[in-house]
């Protein structure tokens, strides 16, 4: 079950990186130096990427501190896979572009790689020319519709102070939708949910319900102490007083235990043994044992009795809560009992029983640890503290949100969900840190600028990453297991508030802190662009024409992330 979430995942994630290479590559200009134009894609892309990759990485490894093996295995295999994407895109799809590039300089085609003319100086060239369309005055590939779309409409539009003012109040509806949802959070897995949908054990489960919810599970009680003595009528009523201590509970039937050696008393004094005689209890056993169907209870080797078991029914369990307050209740009557005899309390489905007991405490742990260590990564890598912050209160957003709503999608906390959480923390941090490196290394002045460069850069390569996400999942969605449809549906949660901090509130909320990005204190004097009707030359720099043919050092173009002017914020 894991590993098919490991490999619906992996592809998902795997192209996000690309797609952000492949967006800063295409402003690059066709005709120059592959070396410069490799340069220049690397200078935008590779801080944003290793901010993200380290981001999920570590968030996946901080899944290790989980006692959960099966939660272990899923983040060691999806971390290591992640770092192997990021060398995979910096190395080996880099020279894929360099191969691309020098194919593009040459003028070849996309697919025969044969010499073809050069595209006409006040025409566009063809699409097969040199592998895709650009501006020969910018030198650059054309832009591609849904960037000039950000830039020419949705930009302008976020930044519009209407606009910003519907973005707080949708912000706030979604806060208080999903801290809503948290309360209505409950623990634990219906064991039917482990087998499909068209199991039979689905069906036993849902007739045990109907007919049989007032009875629990029967209790398996071991009594693994090789030196107890059966047979002494005070180790029997010590034994019997336990007993009673069990039966104490609510959560217990009262006199309906299934003991082997109540039954053996019985029977001694229906044919006139006497048990109590050590050679007389223990010849006779065996003969007992098989007549009575007991012989699987005792564990007998070399005349000794090396273990026993009886077992205790339980009732009134209807919840998880019941589930997990029985559990405790067995273990420390079991413990406090075991100090005259070693007592083990067990049944198959403590296994499950037992994830309630931390799977709240390890949650919250591995959310805490990792979000630290988001603010730790964002605030080396993201070089302005208020942009870091904004990155770690996204984390922190889209984990409340994805907790909330699933609660409302009828999804439970257990360890399959817990996978989810830890996913949400690097998936979480991936637009918005994004868009917040943008917005930080942009050369616009004022923060609406920045802001709309910010999405006219990484709106799209941030759809791409979405749509590819989902895609890599969305096959489970009908699948007929309750565990890959929750898996689906937490994905598609965290991939949705994630791409919505990312496109809508974290660009929003930067703007009203005109720190992020700012050079030298300077502040700029250009009216903010705050209304949709505002011209976009305001926020959009004009280009100058550049003979594609004349070598010449590469020009700042708008959208590019000045790298170098981070030093001196």
């Amino acid at each position: 079950m894991y590993d098919l979430f490991k490999y619906r995942l992996s592809p998902g994630i795997g192209v996000d990186d690309m797609f952000i290479m492949i967006s800063c590559w295409q402003r690059t200009r066709v005709h120059d130096k592959v070396e410069d134009r490799m340069a220049e894609t690397y200078k935008e892309a590779a801080v944003s990427i290793t901010i993200t990759t380290l981001t999920n990485v570590l968030a996946f490894y901080i899944g290790l501190l989980t006692p959960f093996r099966s939660v272990q295995s899923f983040c060691m295999y999806t971390g290591t896979a992640i770092l192997f994407c990021y060398i995979y895109n910096i190395t080996f799809f880099g020279a894929c572009l360099a191969l691309n590039g020098q194919r593009e300089r040459s003028n070849k085609h996309w697919l025969t790689f044969r010499k073809v003319e050069s595209p006409n100086e006040y025409k566009k060239s063809n699409a097969c020319s040199v592998g895709g369309a650009y501006d020969p005055q910018t030198g650059a590939e054309e832009e591609m519709p849904i960037n000039f779309f950000f830039k020419k409409y949705y930009g302008p539009f976020l930044t519009n102070i209407w606009t910003k003012v519907f973005v707080v109040f949708l912000y706030a509806g979604y806060l208080a939708g999903s801290i809503y949802g948290c309360f209505q959070m409950e623990e634990g897995i219906d064991l039917k949910h482990l087998a499909p949908d068209d199991s039979y054990v689905a069906s036993y489960y849902d007739n045990e319900d109907r007919y049989f919810s007032s009875y629990g599970p029967f209790v398996m009680l071991v009594i693994k102490d090789e030196n107890f003595q059966y047979w002494e009528t005070s180790a029997r009523e010590n034994l019997n007083v336990c007993l009673k201590e069990f039966e104490s509970s609510d959560f217990v039937a009262k006199n309906m235990t299934i003991f082997w050696l109540d039954s053996y008393e019985r029977y001694g004094a229906s044919t006139g043994l006497d048990i109590s005689d050590k050679n007389v209890f223990m010849r006779n056993l065996p003969t007992f044992l098989n007549v009575s169907g007991f012989y699987r209870d005792v564990n007998i080797s070399s005349g000794k009795i090396l273990a026993s078991r009886l077992f205790i029914p339980s009732i009134n369990i209807t919840t998880t809560t019941d589930e997990k307050n029985m559990l405790n209740f067995f273990r420390d009557t079991a413990s406090t009992c075991g100090q005259n005899m070693d007592l083990l309390v067990y049944h198959p489905a403590f296994i499950y029983f037992d994830q309630y007991a931390v799977i709240v405490s390890n949650t919250i742990q591995n959310i805490v640890v990792a979000t630290a260590v988001m603010l730790v990564i964002s605030l080396l890598l993201i070089p302005h503290p208020v942009c870091s912050l904004w990155v770690t209160f996204a984390i922190a957003s889209v984990i409340v949100g994805v907790a909330g709503f699933m609660a409302l999608w009828d999804v439970n906390l257990d360890s399959i969900s817990m996978i989810n959480l830890v996913i949400c923390i690097g998936f979480s941090v991936d637009f918005s840190a994004h868009i917040s490196y943008a917005f930080v290394s942009s050369g616009k002045k004022t923060p609406n600028e920045k802001a709309i460069d910010a999405l006219y850069n990484l709106g799209y390569p941030i759809i791409q990453g979405a749509v590819s996400t989902v895609a890599g999942v969305v096959v489970l969605s009908a699948a007929k297991s309750y565990i890959f449809r929750t898996f689906f549906k937490i994905m598609f949660l965290v991939i949705l508030f994630g791409a919505a901090h990312g496109l809508v509130f974290i660009p929003v909320f930067l703007t009203f802190f005109g720190v992020c990005g700012i050079s030298s204190g300077v502040e700029d004097e250009k009216p903010s662009m705050s209304h949709v009707d505002t011209p976009v030359s305001n926020s959009v720099e004009e280009e100058k024409p550049v003979d594609s043919n004349t070598t010449q050092q590469p020009v700042q173009k708008p959208g590019q992330f000045e790298i170098m002017k981070i030093s001196s914020l």
